[in-house]
């Protein structure tokens, strides 16, 4: 026998319910950005901050994130975890917030990287890259002001074309593209064709970024933190497709609202024995490299994030 469909009053009334949430909370996240842009850059960023780290405790993403730090720490206590997971909030507040500061915040000299609230790890490489003129990937994760890293390639003159996930609120999704395309050059959103866009990219020799710690419903098994995760083998097949390099690259926040872009040389790919890149290996690759990063710096990245989807065990 079949299931019986829901009533299309009820599909219709869920809809409209669904449109007015992203609405109410869209225009309440937009409204106080724009608030936070009358006021000095960095009072603005901190007042921000230790509001989330006030606010975020009592919201169910606070539980999955502590669920999600017991499931990667387990020889920390709670008080860690606790402690780890306020220092999130406190991160992703000020990574909204910089949005609105961005011409103001990356002041990255590069004749003395070092100085200025920029500073850079890896500038013979992004010299090299902008030099060679031939297909390359970078990966990062979602730790630190991880929007900063396409900034600072296009500093260097470094053109990367970005895969990226569009929030899932239409509203803070139109409000957060329209900045990244003043600032970030191309984007490719993560949807059908996406594949294809990159490797056109590629192909022209240009060279792609993209985000690999997110949760990926038909990727490759491997584990994160010891426990099985779904990772896109996107990168993977793009490396063996057109058998460039691969360069780890993230952004580090430093004490005094200041940064560190770090880029790394370039990862030696697994391959099969055919010669060619193993996929699933270099998915596993890209997992222990962002595991490492989240581990020297636990409290810059996403741990509400359901990577290991187990959201539906978190009441």
């Amino acid at each position: 026998m079949s299931e019986k469909l829901p009533h299309p009053f009820i599909v219709k009334t869920f809809v409209i319910t669904r449109k007015v949430r992203h609405w109410l909370v869209g225009t309440t996240v937009i409204s106080l950005l724009k608030l936070a842009s009358l006021f000095p850059a960095d009072p603005a960023i901190n007042a921000v901050e230790w509001l989330a780290r006030r606010i975020g405790p009592k919201t169910s993403r606070h539980r999955l994130a502590l669920y999600n730090l017991a499931l990667a720490f387990p020889e920390k206590s709670a008080e860690e975890h606790e402690r780890i997971a306020r220092d999130m909030w406190g991160n992703m507040a000020r990574l909204g917030v910089e949005y609105v500061f961005l011409d103001k915040i990356f002041d990255l000299n590069l004749d003395n990287p070092s100085e200025g609230r920029v500073e850079v790890d890896g500038v013979e490489i992004f010299a090299k890259l902008t030099e060679e003129k031939k297909p390359f990937i970078v990966f990062t994760a979602h730790t630190g002001n991880f929007e900063l890293l396409p900034i600072g390639a296009a500093a260097y003159g470094l053109e990367v074309t970005a895969l990226f996930r569009p929030p899932n609120n239409p509203y803070i999704a139109r409000h957060v593209l329209s900045a990244r395309r003043t600032h970030m050059g191309h984007l490719v959103p993560s949807r059908a064709g996406a594949a294809i866009a990159l490797a056109r990219k590629l192909d022209d020799g240009g060279g792609v970024g993209m985000l690999v710690d997110q949760k990926f419903q038909r990727g490759a098994k491997s584990t994160f933190f010891g426990h099985t995760v779904q990772t896109n083998p996107l990168l993977g097949k793009l490396a063996r497709q057109f058998n460039c390099d691969v360069y780890p690259a993230r952004c580090i926040r430093l004490p005094g609202g200041r940064f560190r872009l770090q880029i790394e040389p370039a990862i030696e790919v697994p391959r099969a024995e055919d010669g060619r890149v193993d996929v699933p290996a270099t998915c596993q690759l890209l997992n222990d490299k962002v595991e490492a990063w989240v581990r020297e710096y636990p409290g810059q990245w996403q741990w509400f994030h359901d990577r290991w989807a187990i959201k539906h065990k978190v009441k």
